[in-house]
C-alpha cells in the first residue's frame, strides 16, 4: 500500500479527532511541518495538546492554530516570538507545560523507543520539578520525566524514498527527527521523493518504519528573524 498522499489534507484523512495529542517537529520556523499544520487548521480539529519547542509566530507555523484557538494545551520550551502565544497564556485561555529543551527532546525520543520515563538533574530544585517524582543517584537528586507517546507525529523532511526512509536538511533536523518516532501515526511532508535505493542508507535520518504517510510539496520557508548589516560605502 503506497503512502503517497497527493495533498496534506488527503493525508489526515480519518486520522484526526477532537482532543488528541500531536507531536510536532521545528524549531523556531526551520523546519516546520506547515502543509500539515495548515491542514489542521483546515480541518478545525480541537482542543489539541501540542508537544513542540514553541508555537511559531503570529500568522505563521502552529501559531495559525491559535489564531483559530484550536490549541487547548502546548507543551514547549520556548514561548517567545509569538504575542498570541504568550497573551493566550497570560489570560488563562492556554494551558501550558514548560520543558526544558532537551528534556523535550529526550521525552519525544524515549518515547519513540518505548521507554515510559526517565530520571533528569535538568529542573532539579525549581518549578520544573513541582509534582515529580525525586530519587537520589549516588548522592545527586533526579526528577523523573515521562516519555511522550503522541497520537500523531507532524514533521518536515528534505527527502525520503517511498518507503519513508527520509533525510532531513542541516539544522532543520531539529525536532524532526525525535518527533517522528513518538507518534502512533506519523505524517511527513518533504521536498523530494524518490525511489528506494537512492538514497544513500547511511545518510538516512528517519527508518521508513517510523513513517506512515507522505506528502510532496512546496513550501514558504519563512524566515523568522532576518538581520543584515548596512552596506559599507568605499
Amino acid at each position: 500500500m503506497s503512502k503517497i498522499y497527493d495533498t496534506a489534507s488527503a493525508a489526515f484523512e480519518g486520522v484526526l479527532f477532537d482532543g488528541m495529542s500531536i507531536a510536532a517537529g521545528g524549531f523556531g520556523l526551520c523546519g516546520i511541518p506547515e502543509l500539515s499544520i495548515q491542514a489542521i487548521r483546515d480541518a478545525g480539529t480541537k482542543d489539541l495538546t501540542v508537544y513542540s519547542n514553541n508555537a511559531g509566530v503570529d500568522d505563521f507555523g502552529l501559531g495559525l492554530l491559535l489564531q483559530t484557538k484550536q490549541i487547548k494545551k502546548m507543551c514547549s520550551s520556548y514561548v517567545g516570538e509569538n504575542d498570541l502565544f504568550m497573551q493566550q497564556y497570560l489570560s488563562g485561555e492556554l494551558e501550558l507545560e514548560f520543558n526544558p529543551q532537551g528534556t523535550l527532546a529526550e521525552r519525544m525520543r524515549a518515547g519513540g523507543a518505548g521507554i515510559p520515563g526517565f530520571y533528569t538533574k535538568t529542573g532539579v530544585g525549581t518549578v520544573i520539578a513541582e509534582g515529580k517524582e525525586v530519587k537520589s543517584f549516588n548522592g545527586e537528586d533526579y526528577i523523573l520525566e515521562e516519555g511522550i507517546f503522541a497520537d500523531l507525529a507532524i514533521v518536515k523532511a528534505w527527502k525520503a524514498d517511498t518507503t519513508g526512509n527520509a533525510i532531513f536538511r542541516k539544522t532543520a533536523r531539529n525536532f524532526n527527527q525525535p518527533a517522528a518516532t513518538c507518534g502512533k501515526i506519523c505524517v511527513m511532508e518533504v521536498e523530494e521523493i524518490v525511489e528506494p535505493g537512492e538514497l544513500d542508507p547511511d545518510a538516512i535520518h528517519i527508518p521508513g518504519i517510523y513513517v506512515h504517510r507522505l506528502v510532496q510539496g512546496t513550501f514558504e520557508k519563512r524566515i523568522e528573524q532576518r538581520t543584515v548589516r548596512k552596506k559599507e560605502t568605499a
